[in-house]
């Protein structure tokens, strides 16, 4: 039975990551904050695979769930609906466009550590945060091959990292486990991985990580 997986945002990650599902075997269910109508070229683009709902209904329909729109303090994402789901955040935190939260500001928790406390009962994987969306389908290569690149994925749960090294293989990349969610600051903006973006194969990748320093303002 094929797999759908509910996209929450049609941007241009989340249209990407619908390009590369769909020419993979996934059927799709996308949905943007300005209405299903307005999906009408994209869904057309993607084909019989893909279909335009509402973010609720979106989440409902997917086996599995991608956010690809940014974090709000006030949770804006469907909770019910993304309930006992893994749930794949493509969120970057960027200060310019999402003003200042003090808690990830001080350190205190990531911003997909939040993001898993606004969905406590879904299965948060921080995933696909350090490659350029076009490149998902351009850069993927097949496993074993010497050019290969890597992209890393943290999540608190182990079947949540098991899904997302499987999409990424079936995308045409490897993994390197980043978890818990609590160590994700290691790929977000500005870190050695993040600069890299996906020009980094697994070995590079797990360099990086270890490079990465956490500066909290004084």
């Amino acid at each position: 039975m094929t797999t759908t997986i509910g996209i929450i945002g049609a941007g241009e990650v989340g249209s990407q990551i619908a390009r590369a599902a769909v020419s993979v075997g996934y059927q799709v269910v996308i949905a943007n904050s300005r209405g299903p109508e307005t999906l009408a070229g994209l869904v057309a683009e993607l084909g019989p695979a893909a279909r335009a709902a509402s973010a609720a209904q979106a989440a409902a329909a997917g086996d599995f769930a991608v956010v690809a729109v940014p974090l709000k303090v006030v949770n804006d994402m469907p909770v019910d609906e993304l309930a006992g789901k893994i749930v794949l955040d493509t969120n970057n935190y960027m200060v310019w466009r999402d003003g200042n939260i003090p808690v990830l500001d001080s350190g205190e928790k990531t911003v997909h550590e939040l993001r898993q406390e606004q969905l406590p009962t879904s299965k948060v994987a921080k995933a696909f945060t350090h490659i350029q969306a076009p490149r998902l389908l351009t850069a993927g290569r097949p496993a074993g091959a010497p050019d290969r690149l890597a992209l890393s994925v943290s999540s608190d749960f182990p079947d949540a990292v098991a899904l997302v090294t499987r999409l990424y293989d079936q995308f045409g990349f490897d993994t390197v486990d980043n978890s818990p969610l609590s160590e994700s600051w290691r790929s977000g903006p500005g870190q050695p991985v993040w600069l890299r973006h996906a020009h980094q194969n697994r070995d590079e990748l797990i360099v990086n990580l270890s490079k990465a320093r956490r500066v909290i303002p004084g």
